[in-house]
Order: structure tokens, then C-alpha cells, then sequence
């Protein structure tokens, strides 16, 4: 397999094999990012493909800094779901549980419901930026410096939004884990 700079630079001078590799490799995760982050999977293959249509636009533009292409790409994505959220002026992000799970298990399904439900609860106590680095980290994978770029932040920054993050989804989770107790009592 051909590395990704090599790749880029083929993309660049309008090859479309080249580009079409790139989107085969990226697509699912930027696809998993925006779907995270707008609960909606029909607007988030919208906003993919979308992603990958203003990068096909500008990949003459992208230069090497030392920071993979995923980097750019998500930064793509980014800007995509801000101009989404402007434009519909919304703050809550439903998540479709059946992205959750594709099991037949009804009592799987359920619990796994459940726990989603408590995650989205307990993330809305989170900031927007401790939900942009726990979805960027662990939804798409990336890497500290990699959602360093994508938000330019500092890696610093990043690590002590992460940091902040999962101590306030913990408690979160903790509060609502012990509500639930209480209930079935």
C-alpha cells in the first residue's frame, strides 16, 4: 500500500484512483464523527459526502505540516457540523440507538439503549469543547495531536479537555448509575 503523502500528492494532480483510496480509507470515520455528532444518519451521509466534495475542492491547498491528512479532513468535518448546527440553531444531538447496535439480542439492544441514554444525559453537563475532544478521541479515533489540528488547540489543551471531560461524564454517570439503584429499590 502506497503511504499517504504519496497518495495526497497523486490526489493533488487530479488522480482520481488516488483520491477515490483516500476517501475509501477515511470515509468511515469521518462518517462515525459527524453521525456523533448530529444524531442523524441520512443529514450525516449529507455532510460526508459534502466533506469529501469540499476536499476534492481544495486538496491543491493542503500542504504537509507534519500532521496526517485525517487531520485536514476532520477539520473539514468540523467546520461541516458547525455550519450544520447554525443553520438548524440547535444544541441538543439526539443519537439513534440503531446505530448503537445491529444485534438481534432484544435484551442486548435494551441495555445497550440504556446505557447510550445515560451517556447522552451525562454528556449534556459536558462542554462543547469536552464533547468535541471525547468525540474526536473516541468516536474517530484520533490521536492528541491529530485533535490538536482539527480544533487548533494545543495538545495541552486537549489533553486537559479530555482530562476534564471523562471526570465530568464519571460523575455524571455515577449520579444518574445511583439514581437508577435508588429507583429500583
Amino acid at each position: 500500500m502506497q503511504d499517504e503523502e504519496s497518495l495526497v500528492r497523486r490526489a493533488q494532480k487530479h488522480d482520481q484512483e488516488a483520491f477515490a483510496q483516500l476517501y475509501e480509507e477515511h470515509f468511515d470515520r469521518i462518517y462515525r464523527y459527524i453521525t456523533l455528532r448530529i444524531g442523524d444518519e441520512m443529514e450525516a451521509e449529507d455532510l460526508t459526502q459534502q466533506v469529501f466534495l469540499n476536499t476534492l475542492r481544495s486538496i491543491s491547498s493542503f500542504r504537509w505540516k507534519g500532521i496526517p491528512f485525517s487531520a485536514w479532513l476532520f477539520r473539514i468535518a468540523h467546520n461541516q457540523v458547525v455550519d450544520y448546527f447554525r443553520k438548524r440553531k440547535r444544541t441538543a444531538v439526539p443519537l439513534d440507538e440503531a446505530l448503537a447496535s445491529s444485534d438481534d439480542n432484544p435484551q442486548l439492544v435494551a441495555e445497550q439503549k440504556l446505557d447510550i441514554e445515560q451517556i447522552l444525559s451525562a454528556s449534556k453537563q459536558l462542554t462543547q469543547a469536552q464533547r468535541e475532544v471525547i468525540s474526536l478521541r473516541f468516536a474517530s479515533e484520533l490521536s492528541i495531536a491529530q485533535v490538536a489540528e482539527v480544533m487548533g488547540k494545543s495538545q495541552g489543551a486537549v489533553k486537559a479537555l479530555q482530562h476534564s471531560g471523562i471526570v465530568a461524564l464519571r460523575k455524571a454517570l455515577s449520579v444518574t448509575e445511583n439514581e437508577g439503584k435508588q429507583r429500583i429499590r
